[in-house]
């Protein structure tokens, strides 16, 4: 039987996950080796790919998407999936339909982390969207072919050893000693991941929150005259990056989008 170092290895993120961070992973490993007895916290754990790619012992990972820590909470129980996952549009927006019905509704949770799922991998592009009433409304995907899982007990050995919450990140109880590694949603006009939403004033309220933590930090983001400014201005060392995406410049050019790692505490 694989031990949990083997499991960790051998587990891909589950979901796909629009401006996930596995390309980051041998980056953030060069300041993770020396702290990795410590605990991770992860403010915005997104699509798992940073705990799953760091392998920490002890975690706390926290989302503000209830129906994503739903899952996961669903993942460390096993979770089996017993919907019937079709690849085709009109399911696909029936599930929608079913999945917004639910709307939290604490008797139809395992439902809720299988309709989820189904979303997820049969929706456009990775995104995970939602309207300002709490309404998921990612279009139907159109892939040709879909690898469905219907058995996660695989990730039931290492996901169990994980703490996993839904809360504003000021309400996270840290330690000192903790290490921080926050990913929240980019400085850019686009920001309805949740029902709540991210913007500017939440992008301030969260560089400051990570200044006053004792122990490690790194944020990152991307690299916005703002953003750096006001990481710079609170005593952050800045990196920069070329991020795996491209956004259109002058012409029928496209070019790489820069990320900044906001490094405290190393």
């Amino acid at each position: 039987m694989a031990n949990k170092a083997e499991q960790l290895t051998m587990l891909k993120p589950p979901l796909k996950w629009a401006g996930g961070k596995r390309w980051l992973i041998n980056e953030l490993q060069k300041y993770w080796k020396k702290h990795q007895h410590k605990r991770l916290v992860e403010p915005f754990c997104g699509g798992l790919s940073v705990a799953l790619g760091l392998k920490p012992q002890s975690a706390l990972l926290n989302d503000l998407n209830p129906a994503l820590i739903n899952f996961y909470q669903h993942l460390q129980n096993g979770l089996q999936m017993d919907i019937e996952l079709l690849n085709q549009e009109q399911a696909y927006y029936q599930c929608r339909e079913r999945f917004n019905q639910l709307n939290g509704d604490p008797q139809a949770q395992k439902l809720a982390a299988q309709l989820f799922y189904y979303l997820n991998r049969t929706g456009y592009n990775g995104l995970c969207r939602f309207n300002k009433k709490g309404g998921y409304n990612v279009p139907f995907g159109r892939y040709k072919t879909i690898n469905y899982q219907t058995d996660f007990s695989h990730y039931q050995p290492v996901l169990s050893q994980w703490q996993f919450s839904n809360v504003d990140f000021e309400d996270l109880h840290v330690d000192s000693s903790d290490f921080i590694y926050a990913d929240p949603p980019y400085d850019t006009p686009f920001h309805q991941y949740s029902q709540q939403g991210f913007n500017w004033d939440d992008q301030v309220r969260l560089a400051e929150w990570l200044s006053q933590h004792k122990g490690p930090v790194i944020l990152s983001n991307q690299a916005t005259d703002r953003i750096k400014s006001l990481y710079r201005e609170l005593g952050f060392r800045l990196r920069y990056l070329d991020a795996p995406r491209l956004i259109s410049c002058k012409g029928n050019q496209r070019q790489a989008v820069k990320e900044v790692l906001a490094l405290r505490g190393f």
